[in-house]
């Protein structure tokens, strides 16, 4: 059955367009920002931009007026400003008053440093608005993508650039809107009021100056670029390396690892250093020429203005005056480096954020997808290909049907596809031909989150939050109450051991679950999907990781769970399967035999062979354990046909 949709194929990754991202510009950020520093939706922070506006501009004019009370005092001190003190005069008094203006000076720099941090308390709202919707619509977006992407990204390295990019992004909104405006508007009105006070001559210096500083700053900034990146690279290595040795802290501690590890993790973080150090190197070396330009614009304005107080052109004043606008200057001027140096430190912090956000989930839903409406819970595969690579096929033209309520197992040795069927049916990925079909409806036709609430999985390796039982059991149903947990707690056969547990079902589980056994974690697995009561239920080889005594309880568990539901069950422990409506044996991507249990022993052909050796497998485990050699009998426990190593769970 030829499916509607164009889809490419399953090996490769969506084709995008360049990344935005890979050539990302202060005008490109904050394009992307606008939106949430200004939202449509909120007419409350709107009116915070607008009132930061406001304040931003008074404290401006205030700050402006600063160095003028300076100079005015000055002049009144010197006699230059000063007047009679008669009536008639007492307004010029008052101006000319060195207490006046020494108050006036105190006066309007407090009134400068209120108006700036109350302009920086009504802005954070809005910054931070936009850093939290940023973040969780990038939170959201990873999810969204497929599984293929999430197998090819290392989860420390992920979660940095989510933490980075946070950062970066609350940098550059409160940067531009704080820093860098203001920092455009004071240096303006400086020019126009030197020009206003003094001549061209000293504006032509400040802006020879200005462009010098200003261009020695961008050049250093870009030769700072490839160090702060190698840092940042180190530095998320590091972290990915430590997260991954500590999720895998039970392999380090079997194989005695604990040396290799930390020389592991020493030696990212030794190239962190070495960035590291270069980093704040080549800072001191910028700060050093940024002062070394200043300076000499500023004594160059000094040196003009002393002239002219020596031949009576200007006051002392004015030679006070021009030091304190310089030196005002050279406050917002530094911080202009400083906010540039920031911003392109964000920019590459966010570029990654950036490149997660445009890349395009692999799996979406159709326009007008419709939710999937399950009758019966009719299962078919129909000429199902698929492959995760494009030369290598993995199924090729699988078709067979589970009808509703009854069960239909898949074995086959590994490498066959059996668990890749299970992904394909839950859409984590889509095929490359064929369809699969759920009382008829093709699943690319439904809407995602319909299909997997109609199906429920118990896999092979159950992994749980770092949560409370409670809260992984409800994990299933999240408005379930708590009767109904524990209700599907005593079907699953878990309730005797919770009502053990000092906290009872507030205990609890660990990272991934690993202060319970292997045991335990299956049976809450079991308990999730009896809450979530799916029509369709999918056992992804869910005992093959436990002893044969753990896995004959929680196959009754299992058998209760399967009861009237449709349910496919891959297999990888043959006994598990003897009582299945059909048994499917997969050999490299296609159906080599089906047949109930007793129909395949009949044919003695693949499946016969599989069965055979995990009979006799078993046979010699029991004739050991009846001689006493336990230990012996625990270490040939029956080989699975995909005889692969498992790892023991800890028990608590």
């Amino acid at each position: 059955m030829a499916h509607p949709h164009s889809s490419p194929p399953s090996g490769e990754a969506p084709t995008t367009s360049q990344n935005p991202a890979e050539r990302a510009t202060l005008i490109g950020t904050l394009v992307h920002l606008w939106p949430y520093i200004w939202p449509s939706d909120r007419a409350d922070l709107k009116m915070r931009v607008v009132w930061s506006v406001v304040l931003l501009l008074i404290a401006k004019f205030a700050t402006l007026s600063v160095p003028f009370t300076f100079k005015w005092a000055i002049d009144a001190l010197s006699g230059k400003g000063s007047a009679p003190l008669e009536s008639s005069n007492w307004v010029l008094w008052l101006v000319a008053s060195p207490l006046l203006m020494t108050a006036s000076y105190g006066a309007l720099r407090v009134l400068m440093a209120v108006l700036t941090q109350w302009r920086d308390g009504i802005f954070a709202r809005v910054a931070m608005h936009a850093v939290r919707k940023l973040a969780s619509i990038t939170f959201v977006h990873m999810h969204e993508l497929s599984l293929r992407f999430h197998l090819e990204r290392k989860t420390g390295g992920l979660t940095r650039v989510l933490e980075r990019g946070r950062s970066g992004i609350e940098t550059i909104v409160r940067m531009v809107i704080l820093q860098l405006i203001p920092t455009i508007v004071e240096v303006s009105l400086l020019m126009g009021v030197l020009l206003w006070q003094f001549d061209w001559r000293y504006v032509l210096v400040i802006l020879i100056t200005v462009v010098i500083f200003m261009y020695f700053t961008y050049a250093a900034t870009e030769w700072r670029i490839g160090i702060r990146r190698t840092m940042n690279d180190s530095d998320t290595d590091a972290n990915t390396k430590a997260i991954d040795s500590l999720l895998n802290y039970e392999t380090v501690k079997y194989f005695g690892a604990e040396a290799r590890e930390a020389a592991r993790y020493d030696r990212s973080m030794e190239r962190y250093e070495q960035a590291s150090v270069k980093a704040y190197t080549s800072l001191a070396l910028l700060n050093t020429g940024q002062a070394g330009i200043f300076t000499l614009g500023l004594t160059a304005t000094m040196l003009m203005c002393a002239i002219g107080v020596r031949s009576g052109r200007n006051t002392v004043g004015d030679f006070v005056l021009i030091n304190a606008m310089m030196i005002q200057l050279y406050q917002p001027l530094n911080f202009m480096g400083m906010v540039y140096r920031e911003i392109k430190q964000a920019i590459i912090d966010i570029e990654k954020m950036f490149n997660v956000l445009a890349r395009p989930p692999e799996i979406k839903d159709i326009p007008g997808a419709k939710p999937l409406v399950v009758t019966s819970g009719n299962l078919r595969f129909e000429d199902v290909r698929f492959s995760y690579e494009p030369e290598r096929a993995i199924l090729k033209g699988l078709s067979f049907e589970v009808p509703a309520g009854k069960t239909v197992a898949i074995v086959g040795p590994s490498g066959a596809g059996k668990s890749t069927i299970s992904r394909l049916l839950f859409r984590l990925y889509d095929i490359s031909g064929g369809a699969i079909l759920i009382d008829g409806q093709d699943i690319r036709n439904v809407t995602q989150a319909s299909l997997r609430a109609a199906i429920g999985m118990v896999p092979q390796d159950t992994v749980l939050f770092n949560d409370t039982i409670r809260y992984n059991i409800r994990y299933g149903r999240w408005d379930a109450s708590n009767a109904e947990v524990e209700q599907a707690a005593q079907l699953a056969q878990i309730d005797g051991f919770i009502q053990m547990a000092p906290k009872g079902y507030e205990t609890q589980v660990g990272e991934r679950g690993l202060k319970l056994s292997g045991g335990e974690k299956q049976r809450v697995a079991i308990a999730r999907t009896v809450l979530k009561a799916p029509p369709i239920l999918v056992l992804d080889e869910a005992t093959s990781a436990l002893d044969s005594h753990t896995e004959h309880e929680i196959q009754g568990a299992l058998d209760r769970v399967s009861r009237n539901r449709t349910s496919l069950v891959i297999a990888h422990r043959l006994s598990t399967i003897v009582g299945a409506d059909e048994i499917i044996v997969l050999d490299a991507g296609r159906i080599a035999e089906r047949g109930t249990h007793a129909q395949l022993l009949a044919k003695d052909g693949l499946y016969a062979s599989m069965w055979n050796r995990q009979r006799e497998a078993e046979e010699a485990r029991e004739r050991l354990a009846q001689i006493g050699d336990e230990n012996e009998a625990i270490n040939r426990e029956p080989p699975a046909v995909e005889e692969t190593l498992m790892t023991p769970a800890a028990a608590e």
